[in-house]
């Protein structure tokens, strides 16, 4: 069951999404489709957007009659954001004629390997068929994310939960305790794309890693951090050789391990509680060398489009989720 944080007040509608890390990412090979195959660990995080969606009337005929707003620099407004396409997506599946406002309040750094345009468009996908009164079924709004990209449908879902095939066919995965991390990011992108095509033959594994790490869950935090693999690292580092040294970094100030998430470049440190994880981000803002960005989380289960409440909502939350960022110099 999804939920929503809803401020309905005739065609309004607010989803908050969260962010999404991958503890665990082996590549079992290509498929003859030119995707490949995977057996991924995915895990939502405390980290949302805020996406903000209003029923308007096109404003002219020939309109796309979708708009798009974001705070957050250089994030495209027009058809090539993941949450426009959503939206144009679901209005022709449902034959709406009338247009959508969508405002994204960003808090999932942009280009990060953590699912922000993936959990936009979830958010959008849902919350549009809900203020359109679309019912569709639960298998129809999986293809249509599916349509928008192989990380859409995790959002759609529940936390934490396992991805096979392209990372698009999911299986529930009991909750566990909640775990601190530390991510860091180094402030560019890493195109998903060019990390794909750097794969060898030899980063091909068979998926025991990844089972090996989910049979550990019930375990604590050392039982994890000691389990986390991602195949895709060996293709990054050679686009981004300092990999290596956020890891390291990561290691060297007290967490218990590290991984990059998804196809990068941000690096998960797992942390023995929040008091440590904090304590791992401070003693990253000792360092010198290049800026990164390092903030806390915490994983958390249940529906990664979640409903909102006094904790969650609203500005003063959004000032506690802007304190625990920082800025490291490494």
């Amino acid at each position: 069951m999804l939920g929503f944080s809803v401020l309905e007040r005739g065609r309004h509608l607010t989803v908050r999404a969260r962010a999404k890390v991958n503890l665990g990412l082996e590549v079992l090979g290509r498929r003859a489709d030119g995707y490949h195959e995977l057996l991924t660990f995915l895990a939502a995080i405390d980290l949302a957007d805020r996406v903000t969606l209003e029923t308007i009337q096109p404003e002219a005929p020939g309109s796309s009659g979708i708009e798009v707003a974001c705070d957050a620099p250089g994030v495209p407004r027009g058809r090539d954001n993941l949450a426009w396409r959503a939206a144009e997506l679901i209005r022709r599946e449902g034959q709406v004629r009338v247009g959508a406002r969508i405002r994204i309040a960003k808090a999932i750094p942009v280009a990060a390997g953590l699912g922000g345009g993936s959990a936009d468009a979830a958010a959008v996908l849902v919350g549009l068929s809900r203020l359109w009164g679309l019912s569709l079924a639960p298998a129809r709004l999986l293809a249509l994310a599916t349509k928008l990209g192989m990380d859409v449908p995790f959002f759609l879902g529940q936390s934490p939960a396992l991805g096979a095939d392209r990372g698009e066919r999911l299986a529930a995965v009991p909750p566990h305790q909640s775990l601190a991390v530390v991510l860091v990011n180094p402030g560019f992108p890493l195109p998903t794309r060019d990390v794909y095509a750097r794969l060898r033959p030899v980063d091909f594994t068979d998926g025991t890693r990844v089972r090996t790490l989910v049979a550990a869950l019930g375990d604590g935090a050392a039982a994890v951090a000691s389990r986390v693999v991602n195949g895709l690292e060996p293709a990054a580092l050679s686009l981004w050789p300092g990999l290596g040294d956020v890891k390291a970094a990561l290691l060297d100030a007290g967490a218990l391990g590290a991984v990059m998430s998804g196809s990068g470049p941000t690096v998960i440190g797992i942390a023995a509680s929040r008091a440590a994880a904090l304590r791992i981000r401070a003693a990253l803002a000792t360092g010198g060398g290049p800026r990164w960005s390092v903030w806390v989380a915490r994983t958390v289960a249940g529906p990664v489009l979640s409903i909102g409440d006094g904790e969650d909502a609203g500005p003063a939350k959004a000032r506690r989720q802007e304190a625990a960022w920082g800025v490291a110099k490494r």
